[in-house]
Order: C-alpha cells, then structure tokens, then sequence
C-alpha cells in the first residue's frame, strides 16, 4: 500500500531514502556537467577520429549500462552500428559477471565499457582482449579501480565516471539518475566526436539545465498536486503500469521507467511502442485488469481484502502535438475498457533534452513510488 503522506512530508522522504535515490535525481544535471568536465580533461574533446567505425560494441554490467546502450542505439538511429554485449554467469556479481568480444570484431571496430563498478575481472580481460584484437577501446568507470588499470594497460581511452560520496557499490545503485548520466555523458561526448550522435558540448549544457528545471519541478518539497512525479506515483499506487511510447526517442524512457519500477518499486509493468501498442494490449485492457471487469462489490470486505488490481495507461510523448499521432486513438482505447491513462510530454526543445525530461520525470516518479511504498 502506498503512504500518500509520506509523499507530501519532505523529511520523511529524506528518512526513508537509505540509498540516496532522491538525492542522486535532484543531482542530475550537477553529474552531467560534471561528467562533460571529465571526458574533456581525458581527451575526448582533442580525439581525431580516423573514419566512423564499423561497429560500437557496448559491455557493461547493470541497469544503467543497458540503459545507456538502449539509448545511445535510438539515438544514433535505425542503421546505426550498434551491439550490446549482454553478460553471462551464474550470479549478478562482479566476480561471476563474463563478457566475450564476437568473433567477428577487429580492428575496425570501437568497444565502450561502462560500468558504475570497476572491480569485475572480466571487463578487465575483456579490455585486454580487445587490445589483442585491435579494437578501439574506451571506458567509463569509477577511478582508481582495476579496470583502469586495465584500460591504460591496453592503450585504451579511460574517462574517470563522475561520482558522489553516497555512490553505494549496490545492485540497486544502477538503477539511479545520477550514475545513469555519469555514465552516458561521456559516451554522447564521444559519439559526437566520431560523428554518430550530434550531442555537442552546447547539447550536454542543455541536458543539465532541463534535469535541474525537472528536479526543482518535482523535489520533495514540491506538493503532489503540482508535482508530476508525485502525482504519477500516486496515481500507479495499485495499478499495474501499461507504458505506452510515442516517438523514437520516448522508447528508451519507457524502458528504463519500467526497469526503475521493477527494481526499485518493486512493481511489474508493461511497456510497448505506438502504435503497434494498441494491438498488443487490447487484449489485456479488455481482460480482468480493466477497471470494468471488476465492479464494485457491496460484498467485499473493504477492510480484509486487497483492492483488485487493474491497469492504467502511461502515454510518454516526444512529438509535438500538431504532428501525426497515435494518442487519440490511445486515449480511445483506454477509455472504452474504462482504464484510466496519464500522459507526460516534455516541453519543446532538442531531441536529447525532451528525451532527458521525460527519464527525469519517470526517475522521479519511480523513487517516489519505492519510497511511498516502503520497497
């Protein structure tokens, strides 16, 4: 059950957040500007590309490693040469963790390892695989850690990862706003140099200011009623989330809302792109989780008995609304089977600084959520 006063008591909140969740959303644009310091003062800025490479191959352990390799791939486009390196093993932990360079890469080809971690063998062998096979190599990782020796050892280009003191060596760790775009950053500074992504120093600028514009919008102080993240957290308190995206860049955000969810609420949800969306779920909202399917039973014990669980639409949009559009026929939809839906759509700007108010808005929402909930 979700505490809705604890969403509108700030020192409560503080209370509760035993792993710096809250904190580390407030400070997102704080760690983008300084993550954008860092890959200068590593080189990043000076590189001289030699040509685009042939293939960009992603290894990272957690959920802002996947995250980012999600992103990086939307952005740079429906061709874009993009592979992630998916981890293998036994257990989630730095020691079971196993990576493996394809077969086919080779000197034409560039490996990004990001990692919050830096203490997992086998991105160290991997570094040095990639050495062997004349891959270009690049990491992002805590300094001071095996991998960085790793990567100096391979004649790779290491980017300190801009970190905070309360930065925990936890799971769940990853799945926060701040290590998120501690790691990226350095990436789309890279990327735009190569010339796959245009995300220009000037763009990095604008990323930070609009997730400072989000976490004054939506920091715990800020009252649910004029909070968007709040609000939404209340509104999935006892509903399954039905994640709805509009526009090729609002996927990536869906995703990660619902990985957030899943790992810091603990709550399932659903996630799937308009307008394919409509199709997919029809189905499920005309099933036993719409609001119709269970009417209100004057039997029920209101006291004894949970309250049944029924879906709720999230429409998440990156297109303007004089373009052409799937979200009529989305509120269409939920309607009908009486599920109720929220929409968030970012205000007008670049594609990276609408993209990075919508995953602000939703990392907002997903801690409150923990929170409130006590996961």
């Amino acid at each position: 059950m979700l505490d809705e006063s604890l969403l509108d008591t700030p020192e409560g909140l503080a209370e509760a957040d035993r792993r710096g969740l809250l904190r580390g959303a407030a400070e997102a644009g704080a760690r983008v500007r300084t993550a954008a310091r860092h890959a200068v003062e590593a080189g990043l800025d000076s590189l001289k590309p030699d040509g685009r490479p042939r293939a960009v191959l992603i290894a990272g352990p957690g959920a802002a490693a996947a995250h980012t390799a999600d992103l990086l791939g939307t952005l740079a486009g429906a061709g874009s040469p993009f592979v992630r390196l998916p981890p293998n093993g036994v257990a989630p932990a730095a020691g079971a963790l196993r990576w493996d360079l394809p077969g086919w890469a080779g000197s034409v080809d560039l490996l990004l390892i990001a990692t919050p971690d830096g203490t997992e063998p086998s991105l160290s062998l991997l570094a040095d695989q990639s050495y062997r096979r004349g891959c270009s190599l690049v990491a992002v990782a805590p300094p001071g850690t095996p991998l960085a020796e790793a990567v100096a050892g391979a004649h790779g280009l290491f980017v300190p990862m801009a970190t905070a003191p309360y930065d925990q060596a936890e799971p769940l760790a990853a799945s926060s706003s701040g290590v998120f775009w501690a790691l990226l950053t350095p990436l789309l500074a890279l990327l735009d140099r190569i010339g796959l992504i245009d995300a220009p120093p000037e763009a990095l600028e604008k990323i930070a200011d609009r997730l400072d514009h989000v976490a004054e919008g939506c920091g715990p102080a800020i009252a649910t009623y004029s909070n968007p993240a709040k609000t939404l957290a209340a509104e999935l308190a006892d509903a399954l989330p039905v994640l709805w995206t509009e526009g090729a860049s609002a996927g990536p955000a869906g995703r990660r809302f619902a990985a957030a969810l899943a790992e810091l609420a603990g709550r399932p949800a659903l996630v799937a792109e308009l307008p394919e969306a409509l199709a997919a779920h029809n189905a499920l909202l005309a099933g036993p989780l719409a609001a119709s399917a269970d009417p209100d039973d004057f039997f029920r014990d209101r006291v004894e008995e949970a309250p049944a669980l029924h879906a709720r639409v999230v429409l998440l949009r990156d297109r303007p609304l004089s373009g052409l559009t799937a979200a009529p026929a989305a509120r269409d939809l939920a309607l009908s089977h009486d599920t109720p839906i929220s929409e968030l759509e970012p205000e007008e700007g670049g594609e990276l600084e609408t993209l990075a108010e919508l995953i602000a808005v939703t990392d907002f929402a997903a801690v409150y959520l923990a929170l409130a909930s006590g996961a």
